[in-house]
């Protein structure tokens, strides 16, 4: 979605540079979250402060929140019928995939050096071991710090009046969130748990959507068990054909758990920390990234979702029960990925031979 987003935003609006453009994207591929949203986000904080930025984030997420809502409740109310079946497990090996070869896509671009694969190695054994993938990101990124050695942290001070000014709402955005948070802690604590969660997620969700992926299958699935793992499968097929990131899963997962309102909850607790990240950050970004202490620990986290990513690949696979066209699926599809064809491609023609012949 990136290039579309820099092609209406420099060549055909004009409302940036290349230049800054690339500069935005650099900041949102370094930051925690979803890649494409936090790019919309940028280009309107760019072109009208945050009110722009909101205006962007709102009108890239909202249909593809609209669409996962409806998919989701027919999904509740149709999961068992024989042909949903069928589509679903065709959908669950292509899904597989999409894991694996993100799994490899991670790893051709922050895998360049042994320490590098000791790290996503260390990484993928923890999270074998049920440690929490929160608490990996952490030792990666401190470990990464390690090895910067004793270089002094860069100034992050505010240098402008523009600056302060674009503080301002960025504060009011933190104590808005803030208060809402704890008006669901004391009226519905169910619903404040999963936005704290979702919440955690996207705090630690660094590498774009699919680093979510791994964190939200722990929280969900295996700690707190409110899914099984197929239905979450499930979910993130369904993610794969909105025109959203696959993020937007947290939207059948609040929907699955506590209907329209836990839907809404749960998107605005996987969207906005990272939507004030952005607007928090981009002023700074240019003094922060040439940091090494910084750089090494972002690296050193992106090292670690290698790990992640192929840990949950493997446990999503197990997951499945597997006969000769699921691993026809899962092997073509992952050859197409491999190829460069469109994840959505990949998706709607698996649904369509699923309908066919599963």
């Amino acid at each position: 979605m990136v290039p579309y987003i820099g092609k209406m935003a420099v060549e055909q609006r004009k409302w940036l540079d290349g230049d800054a453009f690339r500069d935005g994207v650099a900041l949102c591929q370094t930051i925690p979250g979803a890649t494409a949203m936090q790019t919309c986000a940028y280009v309107g904080f760019r072109v009208r402060g945050v009110a722009g930025a909101a205006a962007s984030f709102i009108g890239f997420g909202l249909p593809a929140f609209l669409l996962m809502v409806g998919l989701s409740a027919a999904y509740v109310r149709s999961y068992t019928l024989s042909p949903v079946v069928a589509v679903f497990n065709g959908l669950q090996a292509i899904i597989v995939a999409i894991l694996a070869n993100a799994a490899v896509s991670f790893g051709r671009t922050s895998l360049k050096r042994l320490a590098d694969i000791m790290t996503a190695m260390i990484a993928a054994a923890l999270f074998g071991l049920k440690v929490s993938p929160i608490l990996v990101v952490i030792l990666a990124a401190l470990f990464g710090l390690a090895l910067s050695g004793k270089s002094a942290p860069p100034n992050l001070g505010i240098h402008s009046n523009t600056e302060a000014h674009r503080t301002r709402p960025l504060l009011i955005l933190a104590s808005v969130m803030a208060l809402a948070f704890a008006v669901l802690f004391f009226v519905e604590r169910r619903l404040f748990d999963l936005a704290a969660i979702m919440f955690r997620i996207d705090i630690f969700a660094f590498g774009g959507g699919f680093a979510s992926v791994p964190l939200m299958f722990h929280e969900f699935v295996e700690v707190r068990s409110w899914m099984d793992g197929q239905t979450f499968l499930n979910g993130i097929a369904l993610g794969q054909i909105t025109p959203g990131p696959i993020v937007i899963t947290a939207t059948f997962v609040g929907y699955i758990l506590y209907g329209l309102l836990g839907a809404v909850v749960a998107t605005l607790g996987i969207f906005l920390p990272s939507f004030l990240i952005v607007i928090g950050v981009s002023p700074y970004f240019d003094r922060l990234r040439r940091s090494p202490r910084f750089s090494k620990a972002i690296s050193a986290i992106s090292c670690s979702f290698v790990g992640l990513l192929l840990t949950v690949t493997v446990r999503f696979a197990s997951n499945i029960p597997w006969d000769l066209p699921r691993l026809f699926f899962a092997v073509v599809s992952f050859a197409a990925l491999l190829l460069k064809v469109e994840i959505i491609w990949v998706v709607l023609v698996g649904t369509l031979v699923s309908l066919l012949f599963l």
